[in-house]
């Protein structure tokens, strides 16, 4: 072989590997998408009502993960173009957020499934549960919950009674965050439910809000993974928490706990599905969520956990027995307020700053401890 044909040779031989690795982790990347949820029964939901069903139709499979919420690590991996994540299950106020910082990548509404027979999706999907960059799933709501074993008398039925320590002695949970929290206290302390966000614009209205809390603070019980909340109840550490509604279905139905909701007040929200602005998987991305989101999918995750979809067609597919257990069954949603996401988007952090300093203040012992 000659110089010249040999160093043509080698030169091919490099073409040919370097063609190969860039091919490899493009062919991989085909294969699989990475979405990060709840976790929980919540997560268990999204796997059997559109994950394994896309596995099945297409090959490509979904690994899900776990997060507590929050944009923190969303910032990290965009900034960083280092995605761990292609598709990310977002609570309404931060994909506003999200979507304003350009975090998120926009989903067009041509882009989703219409719904059966035709129409508008527009039209199909529920007032606020479609945004320019994420596109909503299900409503669920924050309760409150109690374990009917561990109270003696009369059972709690009012919003007012998780903060009545003395008809109600013992621990609460909370989750470790101002939203809905804030939100309460208010709504206990006389505020009507339509001017509790104008309250809470005002610095007056924030500090009446954490005198509220004060009275349960010395027994309270903070969790962050939706999972905890029951987790608390079941284990006797508190005796009424706040925690999402499927979480306390689930763990009746599947591990038969004495545990009950108070409906009063619930503050309910949409998840949404959203993707890292950048993800070059994008438009595999795009494809599933076009998926996850029609309506027979999403009516397949409402027979798995009670939470709402946000579909009317999805809502047609359902048993009308199902629907007493979700959130927006007519006597449970008679007092519900509806976070304001927006409201939210625009003043979190600084009452999150004014919230995160109220739980570092030393704790006012109360006449009577929980026990």
């Amino acid at each position: 072989m000659s110089e010249s044909l040999h160093s043509l040779c080698s030169v091919a031989r490099r073409v040919a590997w370097l063609a190969l690795l860039l091919w490899l982790p493009v062919s991989t990347a085909a294969q699989q998408l990475d979405m990060v949820s709840w976790g929980g029964a919540y997560t268990r939901s999204q796997i059997l009502a559109f994950a394994r069903p896309y596995e099945a139709e297409t090959g490509v499979r979904i690994n899900m993960e776990d997060y507590n919420g929050g944009l923190a690590e969303l910032r990290n991996q965009v900034r960083s173009l280092n995605f761990r994540w292609d598709v990310i299950d977002l609570e309404l106020s931060d994909a506003i957020r999200g979507c304003a910082e350009g975090l998120l990548e926009p989903i067009p509404v041509e882009a989703l499934a219409p719904p059966p027979g035709g129409g508008a999706v527009t039209e199909d999907f529920l007032p606020g549960s479609l945004t320019d960059c994420a596109v909503g799933t299900v409503i669920w709501s924050t309760v409150i919950a109690y374990d009917r074993d561990a109270l003696s008398g009369a059972a709690p039925e009012r919003l007012e009674d998780f903060f009545d320590i003395e008809r109600f002695p013992g621990a609460r949970g909370l989750r470790r965050t101002p939203r809905a929290n804030m939100e309460w206290a208010l709504i206990a302390d006389g505020v009507a439910q339509q001017r509790v966000y104008d309250v809470l614009e005002t610095s007056e209205g924030v500090e009446r809000a954490l005198r509220v809390l004060d009275r349960i603070k010395p027994g309270l019980v903070w969790w962050e993974a939706g999972i905890e909340a029951p987790r608390l109840l079941e284990t006797g550490r508190v005796v009424m928490t706040s925690s999402y509604n499927g979480r306390i279905h689930d763990a009746v139905v599947a591990r038969n706990q004495p545990l009950e909701i108070i409906w009063d007040h619930q503050v309910w929200n949409i998840d949404l599905l959203g993707i890292p602005r950048g993800n070059p998987r994008r438009e595999q991305a795009m494809e599933f969520i076009h998926f996850a989101t029609a309506p027979e999918q999403l009516a397949e995750q409402a027979r798995h956990i009670p939470y709402g979809p946000v579909r009317r067609s999805s809502l047609a597919q359902l048993d009308p027995r199902l629907g007493s257990s979700l959130p927006t069954a007519p006597d449970n949603f008679a007092t519900a307020l509806k976070v304001n996401s927006r409201w939210w988007a625009e003043h979190h952090e600084r009452i999150n700053k004014r919230f995160e300093e109220w739980l570092q203040q030393p704790v006012q012992v109360p006449r009577r401890l929980p026990r």
